[in-house]
């Protein structure tokens, strides 16, 4: 099952997409799709309700597309967890996983425009598979039980800007939250319908040409153990997002690869989870 919002930005409607193609209204059992409908069994709820036909066909045509998710409390990333992207990078495997924050504002829908900050030099691309936290996750036991509190999965394009990232600032903060620094969707795709996470590849071009084509089997640290890991430092809660890191192709990580300007397409996909596409402009 694919979760969905279609209209214009903070008027969004939830859908939900069946497996035979067709759109339906969630607007009978929630008026979004957040962390509170996440966190009252929503999945299941609609589930039930597309099975026995309680939900009625949407007509989605011509619509904006919505982050999946209503703003998140937060979004978690995970660094150089690829380890071709850390090699790339020069960087060595890190021995526990790097851990960032992005602000949750910088969630956007998967075709919005994405702004290049005023005087950036370095505005990078970073292809993810994207955890959306479906229940709470506090101080797990093992990572074999963080499965239990995913709601899903999307792509999501950790957007950065090197300079902001690398050279302002000991912290990543500054050159990953800028705004529309993180779209997200098309759609949230159920746990049950991606059976398993480490075996997705993730691909991601520029204008055309493809610069990211690496598999998640390929993370240093996997799914599981990342929410695991989290959760015995920070309260992981329904609607909040993890970014698990990205493959090799970033600029950073190809010297004299052109960086990201005013007018620049970028289109990603994961296996199962869709297509993204982005036209660049200026702040």
């Amino acid at each position: 099952m694919k979760l969905m919002r279609l209209g214009p930005a903070g008027s969004e409607r939830p859908a939900v997409l069946a497996g035979d193609g067709r759109l339906y209204d969630l607007t009978p059992l929630t008026g979004d799709i957040d962390g509170a409908f996440l966190a009252s069994d929503g999945i299941a709820r609609s589930a039930r309700a597309l099975a026995t036909g309680e939900l009625a066909p949407f007509d989605g045509e011509g619509l904006r597309v919505g982050a999946p998710i209503a703003r998140p409390g937060k979004v978690v990333c995970i660094g150089l967890n690829y380890r071709d992207h850390a090699e790339e990078t020069g960087a060595a495997p890190p021995e526990r996983p790097v851990v960032f924050m992005k602000a949750a504002d910088t969630v956007v829908g998967p075709y919005d425009t994405v702004l290049v900050p005023r005087g950036s030099q370095k505005t990078d691309w970073e292809v993810e598979l994207a955890v959306v936290i479906g229940t709470r996750a506090r101080y797990l036991d093992s990572p074999a039980a963080a499965r239990d509190h995913i709601a899903g999965y999307a792509i999501s394009n950790d957007v950065s800007e090197r300079a902001y990232q690398l050279e302002l600032s000991p912290q990543w903060d500054l050159g990953k939250s800028c705004e529309t620094f993180n779209p997200l969707g098309p759609w949230l795709v159920t746990g049950d319908e991606i059976t398993d996470p480490q075996n997705l590849g993730l691909r991601l071009s520029v204008n055309g040409v493809q610069r990211q084509n690496g598999t998640t089997n390929n993370m240093i640290f996997g799914v599981d153990h990342i929410v695991w890991y989290l959760s015995q430092y920070m309260v992981l809660e329904p609607g909040d997002v993890v970014n698990t890191g990205t493959p090799a192709g970033v600029a950073l990580g190809l010297p004299g690869t052109p960086y990201l300007r005013a007018g620049d397409t970028v289109a990603l996909e994961i296996d199962g989870l869709g297509a993204q596409r982005q036209t660049f402009g200026q702040a």
